[in-house]
């Protein structure tokens, strides 16, 4: 663990001396931010209750083109380096590796998220919303940023290009985020393969967060797929392991 942590130390510490973190904070609040005040202006004119659901979906959407621009030098920078042979053949542990890049980019995640607390508070200003389904909207975001940074960093370890890495980032997202579920509304596919394409459909997922009505299942689901992506990126570097 005391490798894991110190990994992870040293990839915060990256992030803050570089430009491109401090881009993309600024770029996701800035949209995000713009988009808030847009749809509260909305629901204030039509006197709709005030909800934090379009801007969570709307950040979610946001983050599926960002995780990648956050983990594509991860593992890509090392590999150009040639210093991820070195880590390989040093004592510490593939699945630390991984782990500690991982919750790096987590953290800086919860940077950029933290600052956007303030719009459910201003939500307070202009009504009285239901704080359910902010907090399990928040959870969402939570668990789906995990996901998606969990697909970054396994287009990461592909690839020793870093924009390589983000395309596949990037693709990988979109592959989650639209083009599996999309089939499933096909009439001709059957109902067996389409229920299955729904379960693995991440947008029908997110519907479950937003509104308020937590389901473990997902819960689960979130967890299943980071935790998947993160085997096959730890599988990869075992292999490399072994080559080096």
């Amino acid at each position: 663990m005391r490798n894991l942590f110190a990994i992870a130390k040293r990839e915060v510490q990256s992030y803050l001396v570089s430009p491109v973190a401090y881009l993309v904070i600024a770029a996701f609040l800035l949209v995000s931010g713009l988009y808030f005040w847009l749809t509260l202006g909305w629901m204030v004119q039509y006197r709709e209750v005030p909800t934090m659901r379009y801007t969570i979906e709307f950040m979610i959407v946001i983050f599926v083109f960002a995780a990648p621009l956050l983990t594509m030098r991860l593992l890509a920078q090392e590999r150009r380096m040639g210093t991820l042979e070195l880590v390989l053949t040093s004592p510490v542990q593939d699945w630390e590796l991984v782990m500690g890049k991982f919750c790096a980019g987590l953290a800086l995640y919860l940077m950029m998220v933290i600052p956007t607390l303030l719009f459910p508070l201003t939500l307070e200003v202009f009504g009285n919303p239901d704080w359910g389904p902010v907090l399990s909207g928040y959870l969402g975001l939570l668990l789906f940023g995990a996901v998606l940074l969990s697909v970054g960093l396994f287009a990461s370890a592909l690839t020793q290009n870093q924009i390589v890495a983000a395309v596949l980032g990037v693709a990988g997202n979109l592959l989650l985020w639209f083009f599996v579920g999309a089939p499933a509304y096909n009439p001709g596919i059957s109902p067996r393969v389409a229920h299955i394409l729904r379960m693995l459909d991440l947008r029908a997922h997110l519907q479950t967060f937003v509104s308020g009505a937590l389901d473990t299942r997902d819960i689960v689901y979130c967890l299943s797929v980071t935790v998947f992506f993160l085997f096959i990126t730890t599988r990869i570097l075992e292999a490399r392991r072994w080559r080096a």
